[in-house]
């Protein structure tokens, strides 16, 4: 009977279990959904806004660019990187991935006599690093499960200052990428100094093209700014539903799995109770058979 006991205990340990696991899969199911539309709305404007900072870049004379610190190219001796992970777990190998991804960097840039900093973001990135030496400029952590212009601009200006400061020569952005429900790709962005990344495909400016007013307003109180915030809040948005629909699955795969234990134990349960009323019986008959001689 004790072993009987043991079984209800762990199948009534299961479906508890079950229930947590089904509830978050529900959460995350309806929050997933808002989290993509906003990641999808927001691909085209951060797009377009890279894309034209890209021309601006590429076709105006080097010498109209200077002065503009964000743009200055130098030997990289120093790289910053942003590790965008969440502040919760249960969202499967999705943290680990970027994790691994920002290990894998690090030695590279090593290897390569490159000194490396950290800006992390997220709970998970913060303890991971904590074990490992290396440089932490800014952890960001707790942040808002909806990510906001503000938050962004939060991180894009301290990456901003390390760079402008020359306290590093580039900063890199390694997250995730939304792809689908089932699908989230470890993403390397380049973020400063501007790059144009391969296979972006763009038009050339007209030459007729005018700046109002002028070249270097523009860039300095329009086009920079909303680069680096808009670059960091579409990685955000990025992550953030990268999150969602991996904690989705995995929510998935763990009610599935506690289905199937479920099952099992509740069969091994039925068995241990066949065996333990036929016990019973044998010991009754054997009883009756002995009052009888």
């Amino acid at each position: 009977m004790a072993n009987l006991k043991a079984i209800r205990q762990r199948i009534r340990s299961v479906q508890n279990t079950q229930k947590i696991t089904r509830a978050m899969r529900l959460v995350a199911a309806a929050k997933v959904r808002r989290a993509q539309m906003r990641t999808l709305a927001a691909r085209p404007f951060t797009g377009r806004i890279v894309r034209l900072l890209q021309q601006v870049c590429e076709e105006v004379a080097s010498i109209d660019l200077q002065g503009l610190p964000l743009l200055e190219r130098r030997e990289v001796k120093k790289v910053a990187l942003i590790v965008l992970t969440s502040d919760r777990g249960l969202c499967g190998s999705y943290n680990t991935n970027v994790l691994k991804a920002s290990a894998r960097r690090i030695q590279a840039l090593r290897d390569e006599g490159k000194e490396v900093g950290l800006i992390t973001v997220g709970l998970k990135a913060a303890s991971f690093f904590k074990r490992i030496k290396v440089d932490k400029f800014k952890t960001f952590t707790l942040l808002p499960a909806v990510p906001s212009i503000q938050e962004a601009k939060l991180i894009a200006e301290h990456a901003s200052e390390l760079y402008e400061k020359k306290e590093v020569d580039a900063v890199e952005i390694i997250g995730s990428d939304f792809v689908n429900m089932i699908r989230q790709d470890v993403v390397h962005t380049k973020y400063l100094p501007v790059d144009l990344p391969e296979g972006v495909d763009h038009y050339p400016l007209s030459s007729e093209t005018i700046f109002e007013p002028t070249l270097m307003e523009l860039m300095e109180e329009e086009l920079l700014p909303k680069y680096v915030e808009n670059v960091l809040y579409q990685a955000l948005l990025e992550a953030s539903a990268s999150e969602l629909a991996a904690r989705m699955n995995a929510m998935s795969n763990a009610s599935n799995n506690a289905k199937e234990l479920i099952q099992a134990l509740t069969l091994e349960y039925n068995k241990a109770r066949q065996a333990s009323i036929t016990q019973e019986l044998l010991e009754i008959v054997g009883g009756a058979e002995a009052l009888n001689k």
